[in-house]
């Protein structure tokens, strides 16, 4: 998985119906905009390909995720996180 070849160690992850939450520890090394962007763009090609319907909604025009994402440092509120991953 692209997360291991980089070297990064996913500690929780959760998936919604129109998005998902993702607690990954990534080390210094890593650009985090380099990492969101080839997620988000390895996810959305093989879902295309498993899905062909999804390129018809009028609405992506070819854009299957929004621009933004949340990144933040933890540390003592790691277990905090998780939950809030999980559940």
């Amino acid at each position: 998985m692209l997360y291991d070849w980089k070297g990064c160690d996913v500690r929780a992850l959760n998936v919604e119906e129109d998005h998902f939450h993702l607690l990954v520890s990534v080390p210094p090394k890593v650009s985090i905009t380099k990492l969101m962007g080839t997620l988000k763009d390895k996810i959305a090609i093989k879902l295309f390909k498993s899905y062909p319907k999804l390129k018809t909604k009028p609405y992506w025009v070819n854009h299957f995720w929004a621009r933004g994402y949340f990144v933040t440092i933890i540390n003592l509120v790691e277990e905090m996180i998780k939950k809030h991953v999980k559940y």
